[in-house]
């Protein structure tokens, strides 16, 4: 039976044997569009089944916004105290000495607590927590800055061909913010360092490349204006993106959604996939991007660094 969110007021419900308290659910979060976090909330219930496998036994970095998509946010790490029992921890020790203790959201009462608490998207971490250091996927994160929606796009095709070169399959979804995230499933065992050593190299190549399309610069300062970011550095330890599913805080509440390379080619647009709509869609499609939940077809990324 499918998980009915309330419309309005506070409850507390019984999700899986966990009892989850669920708080101010007729909160406005776009109240251009009407949206209320118990909104949201029922999004993240309906889309749990595609979303969890990518998101599970991973340290998850709380984005949290209290005043709705276009207030203030803040970022926390650590799990709040107190918190349910049931809530997983993935301890992560820093070079600053510090040791953190990160949620992880593993079922449905997990995720529903963690948007309760204000979080609009997602961000995980690139590695499960068995083993923090090294990571099971590589991605290119394609920001626009100034540039044209269009160049982004043969920006994500040149980065794909590519890819398709060196034998990598890719797979591409939109930020539902500005850009295009491209990924590539990875055998794990090169540790971050390398994974990011290898994602730099290829970036700034494609960027020498095309300079007047991308650039690999990532000092804003010395980044030239009109040129799409090629930015490898999100692959760096300890960095997240927005995971595939997130809903964005973008004035249109858009949905980062995976995308086929055709569509791609179609011209596809960020404000296509939007919160009351991308359930339908997903229906259709199934999860594109299972591709990164299999263990065949990954890149031995061993081989090229």
């Amino acid at each position: 039976m499918a998980l009915r969110v309330p419309a309005s007021g506070s409850v507390k419900l019984t999700v899986d044997g966990a009892h989850v308290q669920l708080t101010n659910l007729d909160k406005l979060f776009w109240p251009e569009l009407g949206v209320t976090k118990g909104a949201l909330i029922q999004y993240y219930a309906d889309v749990a089944p595609l979303l969890l496998p990518h998101i599970r036994n991973r340290a998850m970095v709380m984005k949290r916004y209290p005043h709705g998509a276009a207030g203030e946010f803040f970022f926390m790490k650590r799990a709040p105290s107190p918190r349910p029992d049931w809530i997983a921890i993935c301890r992560i020790s820093h070079d600053s000495g510090n040791v953190i203790d990160f949620p992880m959201i593993n079922d449905v009462p997990s995720l529903l607590w963690v948007i309760n608490l204000g979080c609009i998207d997602l961000n995980q971490w690139y590695a499960t927590c068995d083993d923090v250091d090294r990571p099971d996927y590589l991605h290119f994160d394609l920001d626009p800055g100034g540039a044209a929606w269009e160049q982004v796009l043969e920006s994500a095709r040149i980065v794909h061909d590519a890819l398709d070169t060196l034998k990598m399959r890719a797979y591409a979804k939109t930020t539902g913010s500005k850009g295009i995230h491209v990924y590539v499933p990875i055998v794990r065992g090169p540790e971050q360092k390398d994974v990011w050593t290898f994602a730099k190299a290829l970036a700034q190549e494609l960027a020498s490349r095309h300079p007047r399309l991308m650039t690999s610069e990532y000092r804003v300062a010395k980044r030239p204006k009109g040129r799409v970011l090629v930015d490898y550095n999100q692959n760096a330890w300890g960095r997240t993106l927005a995971s595939v599913y997130s809903v964005r805080p973008h004035p249109r509440a858009c949905v980062s959604t995976p995308v086929t390379w055709k569509e791609i080619d179609r011209g596809v647009r960020i404000e296509d996939f939007r919160l009351d709509n991308v359930r339908t869609r997903f229906k259709k499609t199934g999860d594109l991007f299972k591709p990164l939940l299999l263990k065949t077809g990954r890149v031995d990324l061993g081989k090229f660094i």
